[in-house]
């Protein structure tokens, strides 16, 4: 019988680490989206808990399976939102329902926040992430342009 799939908030409403060892495990994940974060990965993530996002993870009793990094965002033109930064499974465990219970949590936290959008952008190569976000009632809404500031 395969554990049983837990939640876990790895920050507090004021962006405190309140799992520090769950943030250090959950560094191998996240780098299968972020690559590129800094070597020291607890500092960096302070810094961006610092300035408003947090952290949940689903978990069984030994491993990450999926996380995510999420802020509350209000703007003009969709009110509230809760716009996840990264959400990622771990590549090995995927189609197993993490990545799906991670969703579902989200919006239950959206809506318990009161906001009216969940939200989140996804790069043009990740086509089977897309297809997950799909067959989850998501939808593309707009375009998102950048000019790199360098």
């Amino acid at each position: 019988m395969a554990p049983e799939m837990r939640l876990i908030a790895v920050t507090d409403d004021a962006g405190g680490v309140t799992e520090p060892g769950w943030l250090v495990q959950a560094e191998v994940v996240h780098r299968q989206l972020r690559p590129q974060l800094p070597v020291d990965y607890v500092s960096r993530l302070s810094g961006v808990f610092a300035n408003g996002a947090r952290m949940a993870l689903v978990v069984d009793d030994r491993a990450v399976l999926s996380l995510a990094v999420w802020r509350l965002i209000e703007n003009t033109y969709e009110g509230r939102r809760l716009y996840v930064d990264d959400l990622v499974s771990d590549e090995a465990r995927r189609s197993q329902g993490a990545g799906k219970r991670m969703l579902e949590w989200l919006e239950e936290k959206a809506i318990a926040l009161g906001c009216e959008v969940l939200a989140l952008d996804s790069g043009v190569q990740r086509q089977r992430a897309h297809r997950f976000y799909f067959r989850e009632g998501m939808h593309v809404s707009s375009f998102c342009f950048r000019k790199i500031l360098k």
